[in-house]
């Protein structure tokens, strides 16, 4: 068995835990039913590992629709991935830190269990099934030209609002992690 496959007993507890979950959360996907996702996860086991590690890192994962890429599993967890904060946005950002570096990047962590971070376009499509990040905030693709002047965005829910901010890319707090998703 490959590093990046899951055995068939884990396999079948993942699919068990997310067909709870999926049963458990209609607003999420009103257009779906499980065994087409059930179906969709068999045919890939590179998927299904990925989705696995969302679990094991807090992520709550869930099958939500999103306009830019259809089907997808999505972070759905209350408040941001537990095992998945204080990190600062990339590798750029966590070599320019001389002083107190976090242990890694969002996007490195993200690149290592084969998803991507959330767009802001993703994250407010994702705040419409749910309420997320009432406590914590989640680190976002950052489009291009943010990231050339050593920002970074990132986005929570308060006061009934999502805001979507900007930071230092090399900051990290014990309260920002990231949010990810991966197209099936």
């Amino acid at each position: 068995m490959s590093k990046k496959s899951l055995s068939k007993k884990q396999q079948n507890e993942l699919l068990s835990t997310l067909k709870e979950r999926f049963e458990g959360h209609p607003e999420r996907h009103p257009d779906l039913t499980w065994e087409k996702v059930e179906s969709k996860l068999q045919d890939n086991s590179a998927a299904l590992w990925s989705v696995a590690q969302m679990e094991k890192s807090g992520g709550e994962p869930d099958a939500v629709n999103l306009e830019s890429t259809g089907l997808a599993y999505c972070d759905c967890s209350p408040e941001s991935p537990s095992e998945r904060r204080s990190l600062c946005y990339d590798a750029q950002a966590l070599e320019a830190r001389k002083k107190h570096k976090p242990e890694d990047s969002a996007l490195n962590v993200a690149d290592s269990m084969g998803i991507e971070l959330l767009t802001e376009e993703q994250y407010r499509q994702l705040q419409e099934v749910g309420e997320f990040d009432l406590k914590t905030s989640s680190w976002l693709r950052t489009p291009p030209e943010i990231r050339k002047r050593g920002g970074a965005i990132f986005g929570d829910r308060r006061y009934g609002r999502v805001f979507i901010y900007h930071n230092g890319a090399e900051s990290y707090y014990a309260a920002r992690g990231f949010r990810g998703y991966l197209a099936l």
